[in-house]
């Protein structure tokens, strides 16, 4: 059941995915979990560093090639101009949606189950979902 999840299509979605949109995997991730705050906040730039446990400067170059790409600006804060967010512009809002779209294209192998069988999956993995008190929710 783990090679389910690790091999196959499932392992070479998210390598297709980044070569439809021309994006490294690590840019595709910093564009979906850019502006996925529920609250609508921007997203401070060392929150971001300390949240993917990471050093603040290599956030600073995905900040860079995003902006490069015109899919994301810093931005002062609104309330302390030493401290830089980041924001997803309109394109990389859209180019956000249309990733997120490739993402959750269901595996072939999901046209063995049914309409019912697929309803029932969804609902069993939704609810484990809701069970794993480490999850963020992005949905």
């Amino acid at each position: 059941m783990f090679d389910f999840f690790l091999e196959g299509e499932p392992h070479d979605r998210i390598h297709r995915v980044c070569a439809e949109l021309s994006l490294p995997p690590a840019l595709l991730k910093a564009l979906m979990d850019l502006g996925a705050d529920p609250r609508g906040q921007l997203l401070r730039m060392t929150d971001l560093a300390a949240q993917w446990g990471c050093d603040a400067s290599y956030i600073t170059s995905l900040a860079d090639g995003l902006q490069a790409r015109g899919l994301a600006e810093r931005q002062a804060h609104p309330t302390d101009r030493r401290v830089k967010t980041i924001a997803l512009t309109d394109a990389g809002v859209a180019l956000r949606a249309r990733a997120r779209a490739l993402m959750l294209e269901p595996p072939e192998a999901f046209g063995a189950l049914t309409a019912a069988e697929r309803r029932q999956l969804r609902d069993l993995l939704r609810k484990l979902l809701d069970a794993d008190p480490t999850r963020k929710v992005k949905d």
